[in-house]
């Protein structure tokens, strides 16, 4: 999932209510200190709270216990997919043919 797609579980309107961290990530709908998306007016849903969770006053146990619905998509993961272009192989084919290209013009 994105970090885009986690965005739409953001707790409001009765939707469910995910969070990520380091990677993983959890559906907290069942806790009544998520209601509408919010933990204790201090973290939204729909988003990655790794670095948040650093500084909670509970362990990283406590959100490891709700159930993983997926795993998040690192932009390095997601740029991989969208990269497009020549192999380096087609590369070298194509340079290899101009270079005959160029020297039969100049024999």
């Amino acid at each position: 999932m994105t970090i885009e797609e986690l965005g739409q579980f953001d707790g409001k309107e009765g939707r469910a209510v995910y969070v990520a961290v380091s990677g993983t990530i959890y559906d907290v709908s069942a806790s009544p200190l998520w209601k509408e998306g919010n933990h204790v007016d201090a973290h939204q849903a729909g988003k990655d709270l790794t670095e948040e969770l650093k500084e909670a006053p509970h362990v990283r146990s406590v959100i490891e216990r709700f159930p993983v619905v997926g795993k998040l998509e690192t932009p390095a993961a997601t740029s991989k997919k969208e990269t497009g272009g020549l192999p380096l192989l087609s590369i070298i084919i194509i340079v290899f043919v101009l270079i005959l290209l160029i020297a039969t013009f100049l024999i």
